[in-house]
C-alpha cells in the first residue's frame, strides 16, 4: 500500500478537522493532501529520480513526504546539522535529485548550483510552486519505488542509506494506529527531526489517529515545556536526552504539564532515575516506551502505560525490573534472541536479538537485503527476553567489551552508574590494553567533587570485580548524535587523543 493512501484515507475521514499548527487557521486533513496532490504534480514534471529535503519541521515536511509517493519517487530528508561537506556528499549519492531545502540553509550550497544531477529548490519557492500547481488526477498508486531513504545515524562508523518499502511504513502504521481515534483537542507535540524515523514514523501515525500536529522546528527544553503548556498539548515523543532536560526544568519551576496525556520516548537507553523522576513530576501523564530501529520503520516493541505503573509501584523484584525493559512485541512481529551460532536462547539468556515481520526492511542502498532466508532481521543488539516476553536491551554488540576473553556490555555497568546520586552521564567503553586486550573506561559527566574511587566502588559492590571500570575519566560532556544516541567511536578516538 501506498503512504499516500494514509494522507488520502485521513483526508476522507478527516476532512476540514486541522491537522497542522493553529486549531482556528491550520492546514485541514483535505488541504494537506490537496497540496500533497499538487506537490506531485510539480515532481512528476522534474528529471530527479529522488527527492530530498534539508529543513527542519514545517509544513514542507508532510507536503514533500506524500507528493514524493503520490510521484512515486524516494523521499530522503537529510541531516541539516552535517557539514557542508557531507550533505554535498549525500545529495549526490543521490542524484539525480531535487533537493528542497529551507531557505536559511540554502546560501550554504551555492558552491553547488548548477551541478549535474542535482536540482535545488528553497522551501518558500517550492511551497508558492504547489500553490499554483494542477493537483494530479486520481490518488495514489501502486508503488514502483520505495518510499523514503534513510541514512542511519552512523554512532559507530559511516552512515549506510537504509530502504524503507511503501509496505514495510504502512505495515507499521495499520498494525499499531487506529484511524481518527483521537479526541477532539487532542495535540501532539513534533520535535524529531525529519530525517529520524522516528520523525517520519511520529508524522504518519499522528496523521493517521486524527491528532492535530504541533511541530517544533528544533528542541529546547524550555520552548518545549513552554509549547507545551501554551498550546495544551496532549501528547509528545522524545527521547532519552530531551526527558532529562524536560525533568531538570520541570523540578525547578514545579509548573508540571498539566495537558500532557501520554509521553512516549524511545531512540536510546532510558536511565532508570531519570525516568523515575519524571514518573513522579508527571503523575496524570501516561508514559511509553518504544524500541525499533531504521531498518524496522519504527517500533517493534511497546512498553505501556499499565506496564510502567505497575513496574513503578511492584515489590515484586522482576516486575519492577520492567521498567528498565522496552516492553512486548507488536503483535505483528516476532522476535528473537539468539547465541552466536544462530540458535534462539531460553528466556532469561543473552544473545543478539533478530526480528521479523512486514515492517521489517533490512535493506540498504548498494548493498541489499540482509534478511536471512526465512526473512529475518539481525538488529546487531545485545538483548534477553524474560518469561513473560518482555525484552531487555543490553546495548550493540558492536560495543562489547572484551576485557581477558571475556564479553562485558557497557550498558550493563551504565545502568549502575545511572543510580549514583552524583553522576549526571555516563557512557562505559573499551580502549585497547596490552594486558587484557580491552579496558573498561567510563567517562562520566558528575557532580563537581566525585572522585574516580568512589565510583569505581559503587560498581565493584554491585557488579562482579571484572566489571569495575579500570579507569574513570571525568567529562565536562559526551558526544551524542542529535537525537540522543552517545557516540561511542567519537567518544573512544577522543580519550585516545586524551580530549576532555
Amino acid at each position: 500500500m501506498n503512504i499516500a493512501m494514509i494522507a488520502e484515507i485521513a483526508a476522507d475521514a478527516g476532512g476540514d478537522r486541522v491537522v497542522l499548527g493553529d486549531p482556528e487557521h491550520g492546514v485541514t486533513y483535505e488541504q494537506l493532501y490537496d497540496r500533497a496532490r499538487r506537490a506531485a504534480r510539480l515532481l512528476r514534471e522534474s528529471s530527479a529520480d529522488t527527492v530530498a529535503m534539508i529543513g527542519v519541521n514545517s509544513e514542507l515536511f508532510p507536503v514533500a513526504l506524500f507528493g514524493a509517493a503520490l510521484a512515486d519517487r524516494p523521499f530522503s530528508p537529510l541531516n541539516y546539522r552535517w557539514s557542508d561537506a557531507d550533505l554535498a556528499a549525500a545529495v549526490r549519492r543521490l542524484a539525480p535529485v531535487v533537493v528542497l531545502v529551507d531557505d536559511e540553509f540554502l546560501p550554504r550550497f551555492e558552491s553547488l548550483a548548477g551541478e549535474s544531477g542535482v536540482q535545488w529548490v528553497a522551501r518558500s519557492q517550492f511551497l508558492a510552486a504547489v500553490a499554483d500547481a494542477e493537483p494530479i488526477e486520481g490518488g495514489a498508486q501502486e508503488p514502483a519505488n520505495p518510499a523514503v531513504l534513510l541514512f542511519t545515524s552512523g554512532t559507530s562508523g559511516s552512515p549506510k542509506v537504509a530502504v524503507l518499502g511503501h509496505d514495510n511504513l504502512s505495515s507499521y502504521i495499520l498494525g499499531s494506529v487506529e484511524l481518527m481515534a483521537a479526541e477532539e483537542g487532542d495535540a501532539q507535540l513534533s520535535s524529531l527531526p525529519p530525517y529520524h524515523v522516528g520523525g517520519i514514523a511520529n508524522l504518519l501515525s499522528t496523521l493517521f489517529s486524527g491528532r492535530r500536529i504541533v511541530q517544533l522546528p528544533a528542541f529546547d527544553a524550555r520552548t518545549w515545556i513552554d509549547t507545551v503548556r501554551a498550546l495544551r498539548v496532549t501528547h509528545a515523543t522524545v527521547v532519552p536526552t530531551m526527558v532529562a532536560r524536560i525533568v531538570d526544568l520541570l523540578a525547578e519551576d514545579g509548573g508540571g504539564l498539566p495537558s500532557l496525556r501520554h509521553l512516549s520516548y524511545g531512540g536510546g537507553r532510558m536511565p532508570l532515575p531519570v525516568l523515575e523522576r519524571a514518573m513522579v513530576l508527571l503523575p496524570e501523564t501516561s508514559f511509553v516506551n518504544g524500541y525499533g530501529l531504521t531498518e524496522t520503520s519504527s517500533s517493534i516493541t511497546v512498553l505501556g502505560p499499565d506496564d510502567h505503573r505497575l513496574a513503578l509501584t511492584s515489590d515484586d523484584p522482576a516486575v519492577r525490573a520492567r521498567l528498565g525493559s522496552v516492553g512486548r512485541a507488536l503483535p505483528t512481529v516476532e522476535l528473537s534472541v539468539r547465541d552466536a551460532d544462530g540458535e534462539p536462547v531460553a528466556p532469561g539468556e543473552t544473545g543478539e536479538l533478530w526480528v521479523r515481520g512486514e515492517q521489517v526492511s533490512g535493506r540498504y542502498t548498494g548493498i541489499g537485503s540482509v534478511l536471512d532466508e526465512n526473512g529475518w532481521f539481525p538488529t546487531k543488539d545485545i538483548a534477553m527476553l524474560d518469561d513473560e516476553g518482555y525484552l531487555f536491551i543490553g546495548g550493540r554488540s558492536d560495543d562489547t567489551i572484551i576485557r581477558g576473553g571475556e564479553n562485558i556490555a557497557p550498558a550493563e555497568i551504565e545502568d549502575v552508574l545511572d543510580q549514583h546520586p552524583a553522576v549526571h552521564t555516563v557512557a562505559v567503553v573499551g580502549l585497547p590494553d596490552e594486558e587484557w586486550g580491552e579496558r573498561i573506561v567510563a567517562a562520566v559527566v558528575a557532580r563537581p567533587g566525585t572522585t574516580a574511587d568512589e565510583l569505581k566502588a559503587f560498581v565493584r559492590e554491585r557488579l562482579r570485580g571484572s566489571r569495575t571500570p579500570d579507569e574513570v575519566v571525568f567529562r565536562a560532556d559526551l558526544p551524542y548524535t542529535d537525537t540522543g544516541k552517545v557516540q561511542r567511536h567519537r567518544l573512544v578516538q577522543e580519550l585516545l587523543a586524551g580530549v576532555e
